[in-house]
């Protein structure tokens, strides 16, 4: 598509040119790629049970990790009991209406689990959940045309 040589200066040019569009659009995708690498949330490292049974939870503004070695963690930060009471106190004076999310390490102690159901309990939030890795029950393995693996019972080993 050269330059018309011997026309008529008045001709309207009726070709769209989308060049400088592409180039706009890659532009913007690799700033999205490079800044989505950026934008990376740090995690706790907390390995959770798994459960058949688990559902979804809502959006929680109180939520407490405990680690492996049973240190406590409120939305993300490192933190103790008397520091969640205090943040508890806190947004119940502002009004809000708290569901707790309990993520704890499946080997943590039972008694801080525990610990950490009285504790948000005894503060005034009712509402908690437990947070668990889901993994599908044997029966809608069945279901979906896969073999549920039965386990042997202990004395029938060879």
């Amino acid at each position: 598509m050269g330059a018309k040589m011997g026309g008529d200066d008045d001709d309207v040019m009726a070709d769209i040119n989308i060049t400088p569009m592409v180039d706009i659009i890659l532009v913007l995708l690799i700033i999205f790629m490079v800044t989505a690498s950026v934008i990376n949330k740090e995690a706790i490292e907390v390995e959770l049970p798994s459960a058949a049974t688990g559902g979804p939870t809502e959006t929680t503004s109180l939520g407490i990790h405990i680690d492996k070695d049973g240190a406590w963690y409120l939305n993300g930060e490192p933190t103790g009991k008397e520091a969640v009471r205090a943040f508890i106190r806190q947004e119940k004076a502002a009004g809000a209406d708290l569901m707790a999310l309990i993520a704890a390490d499946k080997t943590a102690s039972h008694g801080e689990v525990v610990g950490a159901i009285d504790l948000v309990k005894q503060e005034g939030v009712l509402k908690f959940a437990i947070n668990i890795d889901p993994v599908p029950p044997p029966a809608a393995a069945a279901k979906a045309g896969g073999v549920a693996p039965v386990p042997a019972p202990p004395g029938d080993q060879e």
